[in-house]
């Protein structure tokens, strides 16, 4: 098994220099390799020759071929994993299933995360060493903090720079002892703010990410202001700069509180239950208004389904999936009585009946429910 590490670097300032490059490397290689695949894919569309359709291997040995001297003062490895990554979204691009589905686009060197990937690195006394490139003769381990255990084979390091800071994602194959069987079944509703189960609740949008929210409005709107009177010369202005550093901070803030909410629950789900049934949602379609995509997005469903999912990989759980179209909401846990038409249950409840929001009413067997308590009961009779 994969277990990734995210950790916080330290280099002095002859490695941050170096992984300055090496960030701004792969994002030229990135555009490089991008510019090539396009051209080469409109001239096989033009002549009509699947066997001119471009490749990983054409676009490598293509860019390899033209090396500037520049460039072998540069790891080798990453130009060929940036066009192995471009391989896989050009790869995605004829896959409309994929979540964020597009064609592969250029990076901007304006953007606030930049970083590379190697697969050379090692873990030399605590610290990071990065491959050396022949010629050079000053070079630095990295120290770093963050790592709660380092046993295992590192693989391909992702190494990245944001607001001023370096971070790394350190993947470690290791082997996992599988959970002990409880004999327990779970079931899981997703709702905006809040994860409800069979056995209570767990609030995703807790009082300090509410405040941490406000805060990220507020230096928004203050540097949409700024670009407002400045226009185009308004992020060369340095409380500009120190507003945006201000934001990305909270943002990173926030992204920490989420995951670690994510992380906890999905552990508890695992180690206290043999299967755990969740929804199959389709979220894009459930984003009517800007309102409601706003706390779609901020309850995190997709990452909370992938940490359940490979989590129940490695401890040999399972994870079942209802599908899309399942009434959970709709029908009654005690009768099994579903409603249909203006009966339906809303965001807002029902208005014929005059319902709340978070309560559930049967009308053939004069049942009344928590909402979401009855959506739970219908998922788990499905693993019954």
């Amino acid at each position: 098994m994969i277990r990734v590490q995210k950790v916080r670097l330290y280099p002095n300032k002859t490695m941050k220099k170096v992984i300055d490059d090496l960030c701004d490397y792969r994002r030229y290689c990135w555009n490089q390799g991008l510019a090539l695949w396009n051209d080469i894919y409109d001239s096989s569309l033009i002549l009509d020759d699947k066997l001119l359709r471009p490749s990983e291997r054409k676009v490598r040995d293509e860019l390899v071929t033209n090396k500037e001297d520049w460039q072998y003062l540069l790891s080798a490895r990453c130009l060929q994993l940036a066009i192995s990554d471009l391989g896989k979204a050009w790869k995605n691009f004829f896959d409309k299933a994929q979540p964020d589905w597009g064609k592969p686009k250029f990076k901007s060197k304006k953007a606030p995360r930049q970083g590379f990937k190697t697969d050379r690195a090692k873990i030399i006394n605590g610290k990071l060493r990065l491959d050396k490139p022949r010629g050079i003769k000053i070079w630095y381990d990295i120290r770093f903090k963050g790592a709660k255990n380092l046993e295992g084979e590192l693989k391909v390091v992702s190494i990245y720079r944001e607001n001023g800071k370096y971070w790394a994602s350190l993947p470690f194959e290791i082997k996992i002892k599988k959970k002990i069987k409880t004999g327990k079944n779970s079931a899981v509703d997703v709702n905006v703010g809040h994860l409800n189960y069979t056995d209570g609740k767990t609030n995703t949008l807790p009082d300090n990410l509410k405040r941490l929210y406000k805060r990220i409005k507020y230096y928004q709107r203050k540097l949409a202001k700024k670009r407002v009177v400045n226009g185009t010369k308004a992020n060369k202005t340095s409380n500009y700069v120190k507003t945006r550093a201000k934001l990305q901070r909270d943002y990173r803030k926030v992204a920490n509180i989420q995951h670690d909410i994510i992380q906890k629950f999905t552990t508890e789900l695992v180690t206290n239950y043999d299967q755990i049934i969740i929804e199959d949602l389709d979220v894009k379609k459930m984003q009517m208004t800007h309102v409601a995509s706003k706390g779609l997005h901020r309850s995190l469903f997709g990452y909370f389904r992938q940490a359940l999912t490979y989590k129940c990989n490695w401890y040999g759980k399972k994870v079942v999936l209802a599908d899309k179209y399942y009434p959970s909401t709709q029908r009654c846990s005690k009768c099994g009585f579903v409603k249909t038409g203006e009966d339906k249950v809303g965001l807002n409840g029902n208005e014929k009946h005059r319902t709340k929001h978070n309560e559930y009413i049967c009308y053939e067997c004069d049942a009344i429910m928590d909402r979401d308590e009855n959506a739970v009961a219908n998922l788990l009779a499905l693993l019954n």
